[in-house]
């Protein structure tokens, strides 16, 4: 069973993944698809909540970066 703090990480960035990639189909953005579908799936495979935390903010980052 994992830690709280990966549980809550993992439920976050899921939640945040899911916003973005209904706003991704709205606005028929790939780059929105890719990083939501990217921010739900990749707690699935990670297991060290440090490593979620980072790539999770590396994924927020990456979408605030190359914002339309």
């Amino acid at each position: 069973m994992p830690d709280p703090a990966e549980l809550f990480a993992s439920i976050l960035f899921g939640l945040i993944g899911a916003a973005v990639f209904m706003y991704g189909k709205k606005i028929a953005s790939g780059r929105h698809l890719l990083i939501g579908i990217g921010l739900i799936g990749f707690p699935y495979f990670v297991s060290a909540a440090w490593l979620t935390y980072a790539i999770g903010i590396a994924l927020c980052a990456a979408l605030y970066i190359w914002r339309d």
